[in-house]
Order: structure tokens, then sequence, then C-alpha cells
């Protein structure tokens, strides 16, 4: 028996996901409240959590992002805390999630977000605070496994439902970094992201509509998130050379015949004109 089972809800954000979300949860106390953010149509994850009613909740809700699906959950969570966990996340126990909900009662709450350590990622790509640090204070952490603090994460008013996909985590840190709630690593606890995978999808087209889809909001949100942080013109500025290089590509690779990576970098331009435009982020995986 964990000591944070009355004061931690974990919720889960699934996309197509019930295979993962499955074996996810199957490590998980069932005295822990489990609340499950579904966010395609798949009715069929019902079938597979009806040996989990005790413990768990699913909800259904159009596809309006992760952060918009994380605020949905907030308001089905009655705990003090709650945990934000990926369904590909491995190496998730019973006895990590006690390890946060110890670490947050001895920062005393005084924190926007907290993070574990990631075993599988490079520094180039993935920045990690000092692992010597019992508690590392850092500028943000990964959306794949965050602790909340309830009340904290109501203060900095939750996620920005304009990302749809990426940033949303970044802009979250960011704005709490503000607000004098710090985000830290607990460097004790490490996990596994097995980045990339929680959308169970086998045909190929759609794995390439998926892939251009998140080709797309990935600039889109990037711009959008220096445009909150930095304002609009100095957004400009930062953007200009990517913008520049996009063009190049797409006119060498019309030269060379290369369909392919013409239609990547066109889909790459589309967002960032739309992103520059103000214009929501509104392209969704069958607009391709």
């Amino acid at each position: 028996m964990i000591n944070s089972k009355k004061e931690v809800t974990i919720v889960i954000i699934s996309h197509k996901s019930k295979k993962k979300v499955i074996k996810l949860i199957k490590k998980i106390s069932n005295e822990l409240k489990i609340i499950i953010v579904e966010n395609s149509k798949d009715k069929s994850i019902e079938k597979e959590l009806s040996n989990f009613k005790k413990n768990v909740e699913l909800i259904f809700s159009e596809n309006n992002g992760y952060g918009s699906a994380i605020n949905l959950a907030r308001t089905y969570v009655t705990t003090k805390y709650f945990f934000v966990l990926n369904p590909d996340m491995q190496k998730i126990d019973d006895k990590l999630i006690n390890v946060f909900f110890e670490s947050a009662k001895e920062l005393n709450n005084n924190f926007g977000a907290l993070g574990p350590r990631f075993e599988n990622v490079s520094e180039k790509s993935h920045k990690q605070s000092n692992i010597n640090e019992k508690y590392g204070q850092i500028e943000s952490i990964s959306g794949s496994a965050m602790f909340f603090c309830s009340e904290v994460f109501d203060k900095n008013r939750g996620f920005d439902e304009n990302f749809f996909l990426y940033f949303e985590e970044t802009d979250y840190c960011f704005r709490s970094n503000k607000n004098n709630f710090k985000i830290y690593q607990v460097n004790s606890q490490k996990v596994y992201h097995d980045i990339g995978t929680s959308v169970e999808i086998k045909n190929k087209e759609d794995v390439n509509k998926l892939k251009n889809l998140y080709t797309w909001h990935f600039i889109w949100s990037k711009f959008y998130y220096y445009r909150k942080k930095y304002g609009k013109l100095t957004a400009l500025i930062l953007f200009l050379p990517a913008l520049l290089r996009i063009i190049f590509r797409i006119c060498l690779n019309t030269i060379s015949g290369n369909k392919k990576n013409k239609s990547k970098y066109q889909i790459r331009l589309n967002g960032l004109i739309n992103s520059i435009k103000n214009n929501r982020s509104f392209k969704r995986i069958e607009d391709f």
C-alpha cells in the first residue's frame, strides 16, 4: 500500500492507445484513482477497461489537443495532486508515484510541476537538470510525465488550449516560473519514454498522415510559443532564417523532382505561415 493513495490521481491522455493504456495501469495500484481521457472515438477501450472499474474513470472527449485534455481531466480531479502520464511511459510503478508524493510535501507544494529523469535521451535534444541535485531546478520538463499540485496548477491557469501538439508543457512551465512556482526534476526517479509510439496506427497511409500532422503542428506551436514569450517582432526575427531555409528547400526539391521532401517542407511552411498570421492550430490528421 502506498502513502499517496488518497491524495494523488493518475491522469492518462489516450488517442487510440488502449493497449498501452492497459499495460500502464496494470503497473499502478488499484487503490489509486485513475482518470483516462480518450481523445478519439474509439469506444472499444471501454471493454478493455471493464476489469478496472473500481478505480478507473473513462472520459471521452473531442480531440482538441493534449493540453486541452489535461485541463478537462483536472475538472474531474478531487485529490490534492495529480500525475499526468503518457501511455508510452516505461518504468512507472507505485514506488515512483510515492516518491513524487513525498517530494511534493518536502517542497511544501511550492512548485509548478515535478518531472522524472529520463534515461533514453541525449543532452542535446533533451535538457535535464544537474543529476547530483535531489530536486534539480529546470526551465521546463517533458509533458510525458508531469506531477502537479492541483491548487498550483489552477493558479497557473492550466494549459493554453491554443496549442494542439507540442510546446504546451514548455509554455506552462514558462508561465509557472514567471509566477514564482519553479519546475523541478526528481533526479532519483528514472524513467524511459518510448517516444512517438503512443498512437497505435499500423496503416502506412495513416502513419504518413500522422507524420505530416506532427510536422505542421511542431512549427506552428514553436512560433506561437516564441511569440508569447518574446513578442511577435522578435519571434519573426528569430524565425527568419528558418523561413528562408524552408523556402530554399522547397525550391531545391522542386528542381530535383523530390516530391516527398518538397511536400514535407511545404507542410512546414504552411504551419509557420498560419502561426505568423495568428490562425488557430486547425490541422487534423484527416486534413492530410
